[in-house]
Formats: structure tokens, C-alpha cells, sequence
């Protein structure tokens, strides 16, 4: 089955400043940034890889011109992630959302699985997501409150998968995370939420994962089809607007469930 044509834009983050992290490429976190800026948003694009975030933010802004601010930032290092919520606020004036995208996986059995590799998927998935949820969220309360996080988690975190014990685990703490986060800042105004994406194709995707473990997850899906990721972003886009005002600590599957 073929993807549902493009989506026009509705203005659903107008006058809005997002922070993405891992926003370069081809992935989810770039489709959030197009998404995001096509919704009216200024965007401070974040990414580990300097060249892949150059290129993003040249070409991105190219199109939306003044709008969109690069900041690289490894989000393994605390530093780095306080320079990007200053910078980001310094740029724009303000913080409204954080898209918490970083996130590194890999295929491992456990019983072959060394502690460096262990450490590594959960320092980038869910530490990484709590540092930079962390300095948002007091740059929220510094601002009068308000704001909204979306975080990038997995259906992993609920389905099981051989090989993937270390990224399920980070992908369900990054739900728990969500869930108890939600709670701490709500009486501040503070939204905090999470996509849960089953499979969404793209090439950086295709370089970690066999073709025909890909399509064979395809097949599974009720489309008979991966996620093109733009599909994941308009649900993200979704939750860190105004039309998301009552949802907090929700986790939300954007899949084609088993059959």
C-alpha cells in the first residue's frame, strides 16, 4: 500500500520555538523539523554529527529563511546540552517545545552483549532524553511556565524483540520518564508526552537493518507498509500544540498494530 498523500500545514505552531535534537538526515527528527517549520515554528535543529547538521540547517533554511538556528550537541554530555537550551533561548527568546529524538539502537543478544554496548544505548536513548528534559523543563519555569516536550520512545518499549533487550529497556524507561515527568511539572502548565513509532523507513534506517528484516517488519504492519517519517512527525507536531492542551503523560503508538 502506498503512503496517503502529503498533508498541507495548519498553522499549529505558529509563532512557536522548537528545540529537536538528532534533527540531521533523513530520520524522524528531520521530518519533524520540515513539519514544524511548514506548522510556522522557529526551530533550533540539534544533531551530534556537525556536517549532517550544517547540511540540514542550510538547506532547511534556505527555505524558511530566518527561522531555523543549528546548535550541534551530543546529548551524552551535560555541557553541551545546557549550551543548547541557552543558545536556543538566546537565539529566539524563548523555548516552547523540546522534541526529544536522539536515540541509538543496534542488534545484540543479550547473551553476547558487553556492558559498553549496554551503557551506550541507554546513555544516548533514555539519559540523554532526561538530561535534556531536565534543562527545558527549568528553562520553562524560568519563563512563567508552560511549554511541551515530545519524546521519541518505541513500541519496543511494549513488544518484544529478539536482539534488541538494550534499546527496548531505553525506549520503555523513556515512556516511564514520560509518564512521571508529566506529573512533576503539570501544575506549571508543562505538557509532557511521548510518539511510540513501530517501523518508519528511511535510508540511515536501511544501513543499521537488513532489507529483509525490513520487509519482513513491513509485511507485519497493517498497511503492509513501514511509516514514511513525516507520519510519525504529524502526530509529534500534534502533541506539541495547542490541540494536544489536555494530554500529559501520554504515550502515543504511531503504528500499523500486528494483525
Amino acid at each position: 500500500m502506498i503512503p496517503p498523500p502529503y498533508p498541507r500545514a495548519h498553522d499549529l505552531l505558529a509563532a512557536k520555538v522548537v528545540v529537536i535534537t538528532a534533527a540531521a538526515g533523513t530520520g524522524i527528527g528531520s521530518a519533524v523539523a520540515r513539519r514544524s517549520l511548514e506548522e510556522g515554528a522557529s526551530v533550533v535543529l540539534s544533531d551530534a554529527h556537525g556536517r549532517r547538521l550544517a547540511a540540514a540547517a542550510e538547506e532547511l533554511g534556505a527555505e524558511f529563511p530566518d527561522r531555523v538556528h543549528a546548535l550541534r550537541c551530543d546529548v551524552t554530555d551535560q555541557e553541551q546540552v545546557e549550551r543548547l537550551v541557552e543558545g536556543a533561548a538566546e537565539r529566539f527568546g524563548r523555548i516552547d517545545v523540546l522534541v526529544n529524538n536522539a536515540g541509538l539502537g543496534g542488534s545484540r543478544s543479550i547473551v553476547d552483549m558487553s556492558d559498553d554496548e549496554w551503557r551506550r544505548v541507554l546513555d544516548v536513548t533514555l539519559d540523554g532524553t532526561f538530561r535534556c528534559t531536565r534543562a527545558v523543563l527549568r528553562r520553562f519555569l524560568a519563563q512563567g511556565g508552560g511549554g511541551a516536550v515530545v519524546n521519541n520512545a518505541s513500541v519496543l518499549g511494549w513488544r518484544a524483540q529478539a536482539e534488541q533487550a538494550h534499546y527496548a529497556a531505553a525506549k520503555a524507561g523513556v515512556m516511564a520518564l514520560t509518564r512521571c515527568a508529566a506529573l512533576d511539572v503539570a501544575a506549571h502548565g508543562v505538557r509532557i508526552n511521548a510518539v511510540a513509532p513501530s517501523l518508519a523507513a528511511h535510508p540511515f534506517l536501511a544501513k543499521v537493518t537488513s532489507e529483509e528484516l525490513l520487509a519482513r517488519l513491513g509485511e507485519r504492519e497493517a498497511f503492509g507498509r513501514p511509516a514514511e517519517p513525516w507520519e510519525v512527525a504529524n502526530v509529534v507536531v500534534f502533541l506539541a500544540s495547542e490541540y494536544a492542551s489536555y494530554l500529559t503523560g501520554e504515550v502515543v503508538s504511531v503504528s500499523g498494530q500486528h494483525p
